[in-house]
């Protein structure tokens, strides 16, 4: 494993698009309190709320979980960070400080010093693991529902400033970034998994997930048109099923209890929105099935909203939406079997890990407990 210099221009573009896409969530939230849309503003200000508290706890575990397991004592001021909603700008000041180090300054041959070196590489490619896995908690707890939240907004007057377009667009750049981050750094942070090389397997999984999630948001959104308290309550048993599918098997990602339980909430959030392999096993049944629910639920709230049109709702727009929606949804699908069937990386030289009686055998890296694709 090596940390690159590409690599390490990938992490700095990351913090900027974070940072970005916090602004703008403010500038937003305050606008609409300025415009009077107070009910905007506060939803707006708990998606970022929450999503960043939920990230800050389990930024905060793993710093207490790596200072155990490096035999030291767990700092006072790591937790007073996370309090005041600094763990991820920590987290890049760490991956950045060292990242350059690996990148830019080591170079030699001798033994000891390649040794030390492959060490250096380790850390900080861990370190950049951890921040896209945050990153992708983030998105989906944070930058999905806002996301849902300002199309929503965008339909409903039928016209919108700058900073609601500019938030639109931040909110896609930053999910697509996720994303596609999150797959290169799973494999590349795990020494028995292929790398996602290339620009074609990088794009088309981009593509597969945009389109799938738009195709999504858009339905959700002419469903919340038609009733909320209907969105609502679908959203709400998607989220059970997919929180009851966590515990049907059984993830292992945290070390305690709560914050076990913690994760399978958030994994059932996320499986809201997209699938993912929860377990690193084979998916193909799985995933067959999510996507036969998705697409007979993005028909069946079209049919309803054909067959009870809504005067609220401008009628100019539901036939570009309605196309739109059914276009994202047939591309998604055909980049996620271009994906799968042409890109996706050879598993079949893997290591097989034993998972007799739910008991993962030993692994150094967090990274194989988590959302494997």
């Amino acid at each position: 494993m090596k940390y690159t210099k590409q690599n390490f221009m990938m992490s700095v573009l990351g913090i900027i698009i974070y940072i970005t896409d916090l602004i703008v969530d403010i500038w937003v939230s305050v606008r609409f309190f300025h415009e009077g849309q107070y009910v905007f503003s506060v939803l707006a200000l708990s998606f970022m709320l929450f999503g960043t508290l939920v990230v800050q706890c389990f930024s905060y575990s793993w710093f207490k979980a790596d200072l155990k397991k490096a035999g030291q004592e767990s700092q006072h001021c790591f937790l007073l960070l996370h309090c005041l909603q600094g763990g991820i700008f920590t987290r890049y000041w760490f991956a950045l400080k060292r990242g350059y180090h690996a990148a830019f300054t080591y170079d030699g041959n001798t033994t000891n010093f390649m040794e030390e070196q492959i060490d250096l590489h380790k850390e900080v490619i861990d370190r950049v693991t951890d921040l896209s896995m945050l990153r992708l908690f983030e998105t989906y707890l944070e930058g999905c529902p806002q996301l849902i939240l300002q199309l929503y907004i965008l339909l409903e007057h039928g016209q919108a400033n700058f900073s609601q377009y500019a938030a639109t667009m931040v909110s896609c750049c930053a999910i697509s970034w996720s994303t596609v981050d999150y797959q290169v750094a799973l494999r590349k942070s795990l020494p028995d998994k292929k790398l996602l090389n290339g620009l074609c397997p990088k794009i088309t999984y981009l593509f597969y997930k945009f389109f799938t999630l738009l195709s999504w948001m858009l339905s959700v959104v002419l469903l919340l048109f038609l009733n909320v308290k209907i969105a609502l309550f679908m959203l709400l048993f998607l989220w059970l099923l997919g929180v009851i599918w966590a515990f049907k098997k059984n993830t292992q990602f945290c070390t305690s209890v709560s914050m076990e339980f913690l994760y399978r909430i958030v994994v059932g959030f996320i499986l809201i929105f997209t699938f993912f392999n929860i377990k690193g096993q084979n998916t193909k049944c799985p995933m067959s099935c999510y996507y036969i629910v998705r697409v007979l639920g993005t028909l069946g709230i079209l049919i309803v909203f054909w067959v009870c049109p809504l005067t609220i709702f401008n009628s100019d727009y539901f036939i570009p939406i309605s196309i739109t929606i059914v276009l994202t949804l047939l591309l998604g699908i055909l980049f996620l079997i271009v994906y799968y069937g042409t890109f996706h990386p050879n598993r079949s030289e893997e290591t097989k890990c034993d998972e007799i009686d739910g008991k993962p055998v030993l692994r150094e890296c967090r990274m194989r407990y988590f959302l494997m694709e």
